[in-house]
């Protein structure tokens, strides 16, 4: 925070900006991943979070935490067997097979391999008879039926982990307030957003019973789409602390040397992975929110496994509008469209330098097409964001965190997959299949149908209007009113300024003077009210301040406005 906090200011309350180089950047994001990995199981879900938020951290931290996982050793057998017995019972008898060793060991909990004993199944029938008898679930997974001798895995959660998460978000919280005294409005409101997300996050994650409920609902939405396949819930051997799953096994999704043994073509994975989520976010409302590798599988017919669905999340109608908006607008290179996009879901300032930004999303698409992009054009974008961007443009709201992640994290799956896939181009044919491009295009043309209308009603009334005035004009008798909105008291700053300046030139004078004269008291009040005096005038600059341009409108606003008058 010290070191972030001199980067803006050289000596933290006042001073010019520090210049940091990416190696420097480079060597503290590595300290950061240390003390992340040290701190323990809640910072390590932090780190993966921050490792996805690009309205956070600079590139160079994105690039270290990127390679944070759940590095964490699994819990001890016994610990977890604790768990497994207060939820489920004896160990021996519920399951007929159960291998102690973790296969898979993560921050809040961790993974075992297992056979279910016929026996328990048969108990859990018998004990749900009255209740659902001959009752079937479309997905499978009700009450054990059918899954008697059946491989799973079982999702344990870490002995104790509720009071250290709870103790380390409290850390959190305290420690907030002093990080956003050292950041920009932007990148401020995108912390507080990141915080209250994380807190959600990590408490719905340790909830198995609402990730049994995700799974079978996105199971469910994929239900008959042979190219996915996504884990049954054996809803009888699970509880708030364990989750028993069926176990599908697969080649991790970024193996490639045993993904090119197996024959399996990577560029059809990748574009099978994209238009997954694209359903999900789109379509479905309901996403896997937590697609690294490790979660990822493929199995040796080319199909791709889905696991932990820990980490998920719902994308509201309105979210789900807006983001459609933003890829039809990238599929058909609107870059007005896609700003527009960006401004009324919040993402992007409406203060925002709307010629950079726009050169901006162009180089953008071009890198996601896989063409090459010049670097003095990088360069030249760099430099006019610092010169003409004084606060942090990009923002990130609740309801986007999760599907940005996604969408970073599904992107380095995919280039990892294919150095050459483009996003766009799957992306446009899954738009277009689906009808949306089709659905923008018809309610283009019904808006623009209805402007010429408006234009032409409004042609009809300018000519008789316009003869008015110049007859007024002729006859000397035309008078125009200016007025000036100024909304942020501009000039009442401006006032405070002139006063604190002409009051800290007195006061300069006056402790010289009295130094001069050997009044050491005297002197000293003085010196201590040009210090005041420094500080108010300081303060005054904190927040520029000027007559520029209002917000520019979207067109959603203009519709908007048209509606209400």
């Amino acid at each position: 925070m010290l070191a972030y906090a001199r980067d803006r200011h050289r000596f933290l309350l006042f001073g010019r900006p520090r210049t940091v180089d990416a190696e420097t950047h480079r060597h503290r994001a590595e300290v950061l991943l240390e003390s992340l990995l040290t701190l323990g199981p809640t910072f390590i879900k932090l780190g993966q979070l921050l490792s996805t938020r690009p309205d956070v951290l600079p590139p160079a931290y994105l690039d270290v935490l990127a390679a944070l996982q759940d590095e964490v050793p699994p819990a001890d057998w016994a610990d977890a067997k604790r768990v497994l017995e207060e939820e489920l019972g004896p160990v021996d008898e519920r399951f007929a097979e159960f291998e102690t060793e973790a296969i898979s060991g993560a921050s809040l909990g961790q993974v075992y391999r297992a056979r279910v004993a016929p026996e328990a199944v048969g108990a859990a029938e018998t004990a749900e008879t009255g209740a659902e008898s001959g009752d079937a679930r479309a997905d499978g997974g009700a009450s054990g039926r059918g899954v008697a001798g059946r491989e799973v895995a079982v999702k344990i959660r870490r002995p104790d982990i509720e009071e250290l998460v709870a103790a380390d978000l409290r850390v959190i919280k305290w420690s907030l307030p002093i990080l956003l005294y050292f950041v920009d409005e932007s990148r401020a409101f995108s912390l507080r957003n990141l915080a209250d997300e994380f807190a959600k996050t990590i408490r719905e994650e340790m909830d198995y019973e609402r990730e049994a409920e995700m799974l079978r609902e996105i199971r469910a939405n994929f239900a008959g789409d042979d190219r996915f396949v996504i884990p049954d819930v054996i809803e009888s051997h699970s509880g708030p602390r364990v989750l028993t799953m069926e176990y599908v096994e697969g080649t991790k999704i970024n193996d490639l040397e045993e993904l090119e043994r197996k024959g399996i073509d990577r560029t059809l994975l990748a574009e099978n992975l994209e238009r997954a989520y694209l359903q999900m976010i789109m379509n479905d409302g309901v996403f896997h929110a937590d697609p690294h590798p490790g979660n990822l599988a493929v199995t040796d017919d080319g199909r791709i496994v889905f696991y932990d669905f820990g980490m998920s999340g719902r994308v509201d109608s309105f979210t789900q509008e807006k983001i459609i908006e933003f890829y039809v607008a990238v599929a058909n290179q609107d870059i007005d469209g896609i700003l527009d996009a960006l401004i009324e879901i919040g993402t992007l300032s409406p203060d925002a330098d709307r010629g950079v930004m726009a050169e901006v999303m162009e180089i953008a698409i071009q890198d996601a097409r896989g063409e090459d992009v010049e670097q003095y054009r990088v360069n030249q974008i760099v430099g006019q964001i610092e010169d003409s961007i004084y606060v942090f443009p990009f923002r990130l709201p609740k309801n986007l965190a999760l599907v940005l992640r996604v969408a970073t994290v599904v992107e380095g799956v995919c280039v990892t997959l294919d150095p050459d896939f483009d996003f766009i181009s799957v992306a446009t044919d899954y738009l277009t299949e689906e009808g949306y491009r089709e659905e923008s295009v018809r309610r283009y043309a019904a808006e623009t149908g209805r402007q010429l209308r408006e234009t032409g009603e409004s042609l009809t009334r300018i000519a008789p209007k316009a003869e008015r005035a110049l007859d007024r004009l002729d006859r000397d008798d035309l008078y125009i009113r200016i007025g000036l909105e100024e909304e942020e008291n501009v000039f009442d700053t401006f006032a405070k300024r002139l006063i604190y300046g002409m009051l800290l030139t007195m006061s300069l004078f006056s402790t010289g003077v009295l130094y001069a004269l050997e009044a050491p008291r005297a002197s000293i009040v003085a010196a201590v009210f040009s210090l005041v005096v420094t500080v108010l005038l300081y303060r005054s600059f904190r927040e520029r301040e000027g007559i520029g341009t209002q917000p520019q409108f979207t067109r959603q606003n203009m519709r908007q406005r048209r509606g209400e008058e």
